[in-house]
């Protein structure tokens, strides 16, 4: 297959139950679940919707199953992780991926069983509803903007390499494992990941045609760079990336996502083939990869690593 319509999602906290205030959040903690449920059921919705138009590879955004906690400390939260691969989020959309037979990523807010440490995380789903394997951020941003703060290391550690074994993976860095599916060789990078010029350059040596990015972002400057970034990193390593960000505001924090996914390639960004307000889908083609860059250039061939400092 070389034409892939894909998706990602673009929306926010579906929960409507949430209150005005956030010292009121505490009284939440009961709800825990409904908050998972109601994003869960949110989403198959539009993983529904995208079937209907012919999707097979669909990126959920970073902890889509409830609000975006980070933005200030509340231990509550942390009862929000789950397993990776038994948990409510891994069983509903393992059931979606099997039943539309559609390549599903699906970011996770990760308990692990084995050591109790929690990630901010992606699993990665083929089209026969198998679990081919879980990516884990490796960066994770602490800091001010001009609208907010983000307290993320509050919440989860950088991302100790999961076991992912078997031959659908691909690539030799644990950190950045490559997932061979039935829509194409698909790398996974989230959020602040994408600042960090190693990571599309490792994903791309691994053997990635298409790297998603799932995030939460905010602020000016982070806007202007979501907008540069994967199109440069495109064009560098002659990949397809694709980033979700959420659109709206979710309450009671009220700060405001700019939204802006979007899909772009070597040469150019991808144009939509609808206009969704929550999904953003694109066609794309993955021949394009292996034919001669249109510039004339050839990076890898005319590199100087010995010369880099």
């Amino acid at each position: 297959m070389s034409i892939l319509r894909a998706a990602l999602t673009q929306t926010i906290n579906a929960y409507q139950a949430m209150p005005d205030l956030i010292e009121d959040l505490p009284k939440l903690e009961p709800q825990l679940d409904q908050i998972r449920q109601a994003n869960i059921e949110h989403h198959l919705e539009l993983i529904d919707q995208a079937a209907q138009a012919g999707v097979k590879l669909l990126c959920l955004g970073e902890l889509f199953a409830g609000p975006y906690f980070a933005l200030s400390q509340l231990p509550m939260w942390k009862n929000l992780s789950e397993n990776a691969r038994e948990g409510p989020v891994a069983c509903a959309m393992t059931d979606a991926a099997l039943r539309h037979k559609m390549v599903i990523v699906a970011p996770i807010y990760e308990l692990c069983k084995m050591t109790g440490n929690r990630y901010n995380a992606a699993i990665v789903i083929d089209a026969d509803g198998s679990i081919l394997g879980t990516y884990r951020k490796n960066h994770i941003p602490q800091g001010t903007n001009e609208q907010a703060s983000f307290d993320e290391a509050f919440y989860y550690q950088a991302g100790d390499p999961p076991e992912n074994t078997g031959s659908k993976i691909l690539g030799n860095n644990p950190h950045f494992p490559v997932f061979d599916t039935q829509a194409g060789r698909l790398g996974v990078a989230i959020c602040y990941d994408r600042h960090f010029p190693g990571v599309m350059a490792s994903l791309a040596k691994a053997g990635a045609e298409l790297v998603v990015c799932p995030a939460v972002t905010f602020g000016e400057n982070s806007r202007a760079m979501w907008e540069m970034e994967f199109c440069v990193d495109a064009a560098r390593h002659n990949i397809f990336i694709a980033g979700s960000n959420r659109l709206g505001a979710e309450k009671p924090w009220n700060q405001p996502y700019f939204g802006v996914s979007y899909f772009t390639g070597p040469s150019l960004r991808c144009k939509p083939v609808t206009h969704h307000p929550n999904l953003v889908i694109a066609d794309l083609d993955l021949s394009t990869l292996n034919k001669p860059d249109p510039s004339g250039w050839d990076l890898a061939r005319d590199a100087r690593p010995d010369i880099y400092g």
